[in-house]
């Protein structure tokens, strides 16, 4: 059996927060975790579900300096950054 050692806890990024604040949601935090006696790592993304005025599952990945887009929506299954995350969710502003 597998067994998990949590490396680092990922807090919910603030600049995200602010622009959800007037949405109904919930925040799961992320983790970064080593699967012992290997050499591999496992990557438990933050999850923002919004429930009103839209449902969207929100994800957002430690990245690296590759990859400029941290975020994941399920719903659209798209990467996107905070900009065009801000653009979409301003759409469905109450």
């Amino acid at each position: 059996m597998l067994e998990f050692k949590t490396i680092e806890t990922l807090k919910p990024n603030i600049e995200i927060l602010e622009v959800i604040k007037g949405y109904t949601y919930k925040v799961k935090k992320g983790a970064i975790k080593h699967i012992l006696h290997t050499n591999l790592q496992v990557i438990e993304p933050t999850e923002y579900s919004i429930t009103y005025p839209t449902t969207l599952t929100i994800l957002e990945y430690k990245v690296n300096e590759i990859s400029n887009k941290p975020f994941y929506i399920k719903e659209h299954n798209q990467k996107y950054n905070l900009k065009e995350i801000t653009q979409i969710l301003k759409k469905f502003k109450v």
